[in-house]
């Protein structure tokens, strides 16, 4: 979105057409235009009013009911912080004692809506013109919250900045894809790091993917997962750290859950009736380990981010599943194992292992009324086969 569109989005006209909008359905989005526009108004009002109440309805995902209330552009909306994940951005920052922060990064103004609805006074860069726009109108109903269009960076360099905390999401992704390599970020994540000899309170939102090795020292770096989707890690520095080096944030629902330790190796051992397969954030933590002590679960191999247990534990941090069989993997002994059960309908799990789970349902030709999950992984040199049921 360019500024233009972005000064269509919020002109008077396109508020006020788009709150006269019925709830948004695809399906009936080109009869509505023209009947919108056979009425009188103006194409391009159409136009900016139907695009904002699909992003809004699309935007629900992330935002709830916030989503009626804000604008959107597609980028922006792909790249924001889910509100659920901001307010724990936000709750960090107020438990350390932070009156005012500075956003950095502030996009569509996710997290700086957070950290106003906590009270804190807000200061948020944008460079880009378009988004800025966007974000001035998301952030109208807090006076503690004010939108700067200019380059954060550039503003810190003369020291023109008198706040607490800083927080900072880089861009991550450009006209070519996502930028995996945090020197690629913008801002780079080094220059946001080194903001901490000024600012020691300094927070990071980074791509779930980030290797432990560009994990600053002396701070804490945290994944989080939503309903089992892995969808950031935070890099927490100053008093804004609350757990050991690593730690896992798994949003379940309403509920919050939090492991945290070092991310050393757990102890393998023999299969047990139960098999548990840790949260996505929890492997991207590298606290497999960690939690096999907790729960008092096994390893089923050093390198495979499998648990077992002879008794079933239910646990925040793992799904469990019953093992019905387990055999040494392969299509035709898998096919027949299941045709032998009656299971017609499959989940397919895999890790270890280089198997295209659609390549393989193809294979196993199901048939039958019953149901289960297979897991495919490797236990040393061998390939294993788990049929089995979630608890």
């Amino acid at each position: 979105m360019d500024a233009e569109a972005a000064r269509l989005a919020t002109s008077p006209q396109t508020l006020s057409l788009l709150a006269s909008l019925p709830p948004y359905e695809g399906d009936q989005a080109l009869t509505l235009a023209q009947h919108l526009r056979d009425r009188g108004a103006d194409a391009d009002v159409v136009s900016a009013a139907l695009t904002q109440s699909r992003l809004r309805a699309a935007a629900r995902a992330k935002f709830g009911d916030f989503a009626a209330g804000m604008l959107f552009s597609p980028e922006g909306l792909e790249q924001s912080t889910r509100l659920v994940v901001a307010a724990h951005h936000a709750q960090r920052y107020r438990s350390a004692g932070v009156r005012t922060v500075a956003d950095l990064t502030c996009g569509l103004g996710a997290d700086a809506m957070a950290f106003a609805s906590l009270g804190l006074g807000v200061l948020a860069f944008e460079l880009d013109e378009a988004t800025a726009l966007l974000a001035f109108h998301n952030l109208r109903h807090w006076d503690d919250a004010r939108v700067v269009h200019a380059d954060a960076m550039e503003t810190l360099a003369r020291g023109d900045i008198d706040v607490d905390a800083l927080f900072a999401d880089p861009a991550r992704r450009n006209a070519h894809g996502r930028r995996h390599d945090p020197r690629d970020y913008a801002p780079p994540l080094s220059d946001v790091v080194a903001l901490r000899t000024r600012w020691p309170l300094v927070g990071i939102k980074v791509g779930p993917g980030i290797a432990h090795e560009d994990v600053p020292q002396d701070a804490e770096a945290q994944w989080v997962s939503v309903d089992g989707d892995v969808v950031e890690a935070g890099l927490w520095m100053g008093g804004l750290a609350r757990h050991h080096e690593h730690s896992a944030l798994v949003l379940r629902g309403t509920e919050a859950h939090v492991l945290d330790g070092s991310p050393v190796p757990g102890e393998p051992g023999p299969i047990g009736a139960y098999l548990l397969e840790p949260d996505g954030a929890v492997i991207r933590a590298g606290l497999v380990g960690p939690l096999a002590e907790r729960l008092g679960a096994r390893l089923l191999d050093p390198h495979i981010a499998y648990l077992t247990a002879d008794t079933h534990i239910a646990s925040p941090f793992a799904t469990s599943f019953r093992i019905v069989e387990s055999l040494p993997y392969s299509d035709k002994r898998l096919a027949s194992a299941l045709a032998a059960r009656g299971v017609g309908t499959a989940e397919i799990k895999k890790r270890g292992l280089d198997v295209d789970p659609a390549v393989l349902r193809r294979k196993l030709k199901l048939k039958g009324d019953a149901s289960a999950t297979v897991i495919l992984t490797r236990i040393g040199e061998s390939r294993v086969a788990f049929i089995a049921e979630r608890v």
